[in-house]
């Protein structure tokens, strides 16, 4: 994994770098502000960037902006104050690190990154085809909810619930088996207790304990674990292109 640091001040540089070098690897750049980071990470591409949000002239998350979605490497946000912007997971950072750095929070944002890394261009394909609807009871009839109307889907004990615009429907299906049957490029689970359609995914709002709610376009909130967060954004990214 090519790795770089981007810190205004030199000894935040040397942390992290010495925090690297215990951990057995080494950043192949580092960059003491945000116009020349922009520059270099343009030249010489890199997996994952240690990146300071506050710096002169260009802030971390502005680099990011900057670069295309294609070209832009994952991040870990280094910041002082506990606070972790929308705009940030709409840049797909993986984590952030407050100063002082603690060293087991900087190994678990690093494994993050790791797994993050290993799902980038990697669109998950199903195993087999998916259905086209689905067989649910409305009082004493049999109806049929096409999946291309689902919207996201709510675990209800051993049962889900389908949601589609308006309506709710009971289905006799645990989550786990239909997380099982439906198309991981269309459907990804979010929570022990939800699945969402990705293209309805309106906007991820992050939570101060790493989890996240998100909002469908008709403004449902569904939140997100932290367990699912790595796999749901990479698989908006590589539906994004």
């Amino acid at each position: 994994m090519r790795i770089a640091v981007v810190d205004d001040e030199a000894p935040a540089r040397r942390a992290i770098l010495n925090q690297l070098q215990t951990l057995g690897l080494q950043a192949t750049a580092e960059y003491s502000d945000g116009c020349a980071a922009l520059d270099g990470l343009r030249a010489t591409p890199v997996d994952l960037v240690f990146l300071d949000i506050s710096m002169p002239g260009m802030d971390g998350l502005d680099v990011l902006a900057a670069l295309p979605s294609a070209a832009r490497p994952l991040a870990i946000l280094l910041t002082a104050h506990s606070t972790f912007a929308v705009r940030a997971f709409e840049l797909g950072v993986v984590d952030y690190l407050l100063k002082p750095i603690d060293p087991v929070r900087f190994a678990e944002a690093l494994m993050r990154a790791r797994e993050r890394w290993q799902w980038r261009g990697r669109a998950p394909a199903p195993t087999a085809p998916s259905p086209q609807r689905f067989a649910v009871r409305v009082g004493r009839s049999e109806h049929y909810v096409a999946t291309a109307d689902i919207r996201w889907i709510e675990a209800d004990g051993d049962y889900a619930t389908l949601h589609t615009a308006g309506h709710a429907y009971p289905l006799r299906q645990t989550l786990h088996e239909l997380s099982q049957q439906l198309d991981a490029r269309q459907f990804v689970r979010v929570h022990r207790s939800a699945i969402v359609r990705v293209d309805c995914v309106a906007e991820i709002k992050p939570l101060t304990n790493r989890d996240a709610l998100l909002r469908l376009d008709d403004g449902t909130p569904v939140r997100v674990s932290r367990s699912y967060i790595d796999a749901l954004l990479a698989t908006l990214q590589a539906v994004r292109g």
